[in-house]
């Protein structure tokens, strides 16, 4: 056969369907950067039938379901769902017909919970079926085999976790087309057994599914149909029973592939042990140990989650372990493992790669040394030892300089490889590393590591798939509840003994004190976890601050110090809600300051003494219609024009204050005495304005946990791809973001309107650090994503007691940053660790 020959093996249904196709895609076509990822597809799915697409990575397979669920738009071809044209799909249109997917990559939101991400994702109704909210979504992660709590922070789940979420709510869905892209790959086989059970359940009901994946076993097992890509083309469709799979392979890699797996090492009795570990314990394992000769690579085994990650990571020096690790003889730490040995992590987007860099970056990031001339790097030793390595790997890319997020999840994983070859390793560490990985990928791999190994280099591979571990490994730990259940070696390696080993196993988790312990506690700990852990220390600080303010000087509670505090506050605390808002979408609004300054300038041409009350009214409608413009303009500059949300509020900053001093060159027109008064009203020593403030804090807290205006703003804020993904119009919720940003300013202005009473144009600049400072006191993420409104109310109340106490203690101005600068260094140290404290703290034996 020759490798350039187009196998087209097509098998015509006996049975004509009763029904129009569920979907029907035709000559779909999609470039990216003028490169073709589809060309001329054309694909039919059929109701009540498995439909397996197939394909290497990058031949289109992703991209042409992405389209199918409306994540991407063709640039070509034409759309039926049930017999209707589709015009425009997007991902809330597709789930109003009826769509759903699991993407290879979880369209999951780290920084909210998994009930939040279940109510970003589905429908109203379709949680509020049941007795209860909390009942119904218990439910629907059961049916997925997910056993997690739902006010557990996706951010802490593991892999499989997040995959199953994923899958559970796809299935909640109950959908017409359900499109599972590599839903098998992190799961072990009790899920993966659940899952095709699932599926089978769903087709019988007439469901039509469209099933990814590169294991030719679970088309087999799983498909009715089968159609192959290569290079953005079909390359042959065919019934799963019509078809071998030596063909099958043929029309994959357009090419007859050799063996997968390259010849095991074969040692000699007088080979000395040139890797060793010995009574290795750590958090999740206990006690394992094994040696291995040069050449030979270790293998562990066993199902998902029963200590294998954390032993990987142990292996890497990313954990803490007790016992010994040698290396030809020389024993080595922690330390120095993370120094020598390359670690291929089961995660790749958020441990293994830096998304937003390019290929060659992520590739040579951990090898600049070899890359020096001098004190120098030198691009062209780079770009050449890059593109040698890049090549036997056959990574493909449109060129080293795309960013890496672009390429498929095969190639991704190719450049993790390249990296840990790059890097001259003492040790390769590589936890699951095929995962999504093609057949002719896979073998390339195998390749590699098998040299790795024939070179010198320990090589432990963990991996849940056991055929893969039995023809690749000499050796290989079968762990069960984080303990070396069997090491299995030669002739023993097998798929059998591997899986009979891990399922009559009867020993107990070595954690199970501690997770005993931590379910007594677990109320206590996700609280830390969440977003009112600093509120809370915000109050006590406010509450010892005030202590000693008060033990020095007992004016400090007087009326009239409240009041004055408390009037601060309110400027200060409406245009930090705002801010926050900015914040959890992932943006700032360095131009809050300058609005408010620019609203009472504004303000100050109208709201006058001599004026009359509708001049008065004209000029409040104004501020607010001019706040509202600056906040579609910043929005539209970062959405439509592509500025960075630093450039695009900072360039509005200049234009305002620029305006402002255009209007008033210096301060004049006072504002109306009767206005001032009402807006000053007070009850007892607490003015208005700060009961309305506390209230508006309330609200927006609710809308932000419990409305979908809140989801919306922490799910593009946590993950903007995951968040398009569940059918969030992010330009709509980004813009709209940034004009509640500035209605909120406008209020701010209000407030300070009535403070300094008259329009000057220097006034405001000073609360757009002042604000962000509050934000992130209250503990709001500059990452976007989580953050509380309540939280930034407190830290608007601490910095004006700050300032307030400078004052009562005589203390210079100097004093009042230097606290300020304090106070940040604290809350961004204290956070930032209990965060990194918090993510460590994994639910490594939630899918037993």
């Amino acid at each position: 056969m020759n490798n350039q020959d187009t196998v087209d093996v097509t098998t015509p249904d006996k049975v004509e369907p009763a029904a129009p196709a569920t979907l029907v895609m035709s000559n779909i076509s999609k470039l990216y950067s003028g490169v073709a990822a589809l060309s001329d597809v054309s694909v039919e799915i059929l109701p009540g039938e498995v439909h397996a697409i197939l394909g290497e990575n990058g031949a289109g397979k992703s991209t042409l379901m992405n389209v199918a669920s409306g994540t991407a738009q063709p640039d070509g071809g034409s759309i039926t769902f049930e017999g209707t044209p589709i015009g425009v799909l997007t991902p809330a249109i597709a789930v109003q017909l009826g769509i759903a997917i699991v993407h290879q990559h979880p369209a999951v939101l780290p920084d909210m919970t998994v009930l939040e991400n279940l109510q970003v994702a589905l429908p109203a109704e379709v949680l509020t079926s049941g007795t209860s909210l909390e009942a119904t979504a218990t439910a629907l992660l059961a049916d997925a085999g997910l056993s997690v709590h739902l006010q557990d922070r996706v951010e802490l789940l593991s892999v499989a976790q997040k995959h199953l979420l994923e899958i559970a709510k796809a299935l909640a869905l109950k959908p017409k087309l359900l499109i599972l892209d590599e839903p098998t790959a992190p799961l072990g086989q009790a899920s993966v057994d659940l899952l095709f059970e699932r599926v089978r359940r769903s087709v019988s009901n007439g469901t039509a599914v469209v099933y990814i994946t590169h294991r030719l076993a679970e088309v087999r097992e799983l498909a009715d149909k089968v159609t192959v890509l290569r290079d953005g083309r079909v390359r042959g469709s065919a019934r799963v029973v019509d078809i071998t799979d030596d063909e099958l392979l043929a029309m994959i890699v357009g090419r007859k592939l050799e063996s997968t797996f390259p010849p095991k090492h074969i040692s000699s009795p007088d080979d000395e042990a040139n890797f060793s570990i010995n009574g290795l314990s750590g958090s999740g394992f206990a006690n394992i140990s094994i040696s291995a000769r040069p050449g030979e690579i270790i293998g562990i085994a066993g199902v998902v989650g029963n200590g294998q990650s954390e032993l990987m990571r142990a292996l890497a020096g990313l954990d803490y372990f007790t016992g010994t690790v040698a290396i030809a003889g020389t024993t080595l730490n922690s330390r120095q493992l993370l120094q020598e040995a390359a670690y291929m992590p089961a995660d790749r987007h958020r441990e293994g790669l830096l998304m937003s860099l390019s290929v060659r970056e992520n590739a040579a990031v951990s090898a600049l040394a070899k890359f020096k001339r001098g004190p120098l790097l030198s691009r062209k030793r780079e770009l050449g030892t890059v593109a040698e390595t890049l090549g036997s790997l056959a990574v493909k890319a449109a060129s080293m300089d795309s960013v890496v997020s672009s390429l498929s999840g095969g190639n991704q994983q190719k450049v993790v490889l390249a990296r840990a070859l790059l890097s001259e390793p003492l040790l390769v560490v590589a936890d699951e590393p095929t995962q999504g990985v093609d057949v002719g990928a896979r073998a390339e791999i195998y390749r590699i590591l098998r040299e790795v190994s024939a070179s010198g280099i320990p090589v432990v591979v963990a991996s849940s798939d056991a055929k893969e571990l039995e023809g690749l490994c000499d050796q290989v730990i079968v762990m069960s509840r984080g303990h070396a259940l069997e090491v299995l070696q030669g002739a023993a390696i097998s798929e059998e003994r591997m899986i009979h080993a891990a399922v009559r196993s009867t020993t107990r988790s070595v954690s199970v004190v501690a997770d005993a312990e931590a379910s007594k506690h677990s109320g206590l700990r996700r609280f830390l976890q969440g977003d009112y852990a600093p509120a809370v220390l915000l109050v006590g600080v406010i509450a010892l601050l005030g202590s000693f303010l008060f033990s020095q000087n007992a004016r400090y509670l007087s009326d009239f110090n409240i009041y004055s505090v408390l009037t601060l506050v309110t400027a200060l605390g409406f245009i930090a809600l705002g801010q926050t808002i900015s914040l959890l979408i992932g943006g700032i609004d360095l131009s809050v300051g300058p609005l408010a300054g620019f609203l009472v300038v504004i303000g100050s041409f109208f709201i006058n003494d001599d004026k009359s009350v509708l001049m008065i009214v004209l000029g409040v409608v104004l501020m607010i219609v001019v706040a509202a413009v600056v906040g579609v303009v910043n929005g539209s500059l970062i959405r439509f024009a592509r500025f960075t949300p630093i450039a695009a509020t900072l360039t509005v900053y200049i234009a305002l204050q620029g305006f402002s001093f255009l209007l008033r060159s210096s301060p004049d027109g006072y504002i109306n005495s009767t206005v001032t008064g009402i807006i000053g009203s007070q009850l007892g020593p607490v003015p208005v304005a700060f009961i309305v403030l506390v209230a508006a804090t309330l609200v927006t807290e609710y809308c932000l946990k419990k409305r979908r205006w809140g989801w919306r703003l922490r799910a593009t804020g946590s993950n903007e791809e995951s968040a398009r993904r569940n059918g969030i119009n992010i330009n709509r919720t980004v813009v709209l973001a940034y004009v509640a940003t500035s209605l909120f300013a406008f209020v701010g202005a209000v407030m300070l309107m009535a403070q300094i009473g008259v329009g000057d144009p220097a006034q405001g600049v000073g609360y757009t650090l002042t604000s962000i400072t509050a934000v992130v006191l209250g503990g709001t993420s500059l990452l976007g994503g989580r953050g509380t409104f309540i939280g930034t109310l407190l830290g608007s109340i601490l910095l004006v007691q700050v300032l307030n106490a400078t004052s009562f203690l005589g203390l210079s101005q100097m004093w009042q940053y230097l606290f300020q600068g304090l106070l940040i260094l604290v809350a961004a140290i204290v956070y930032s660790v209990a965060r990194r404290n918090n993510k460590r703290r994994k639910t490594s034996f939630a899918l037993r």
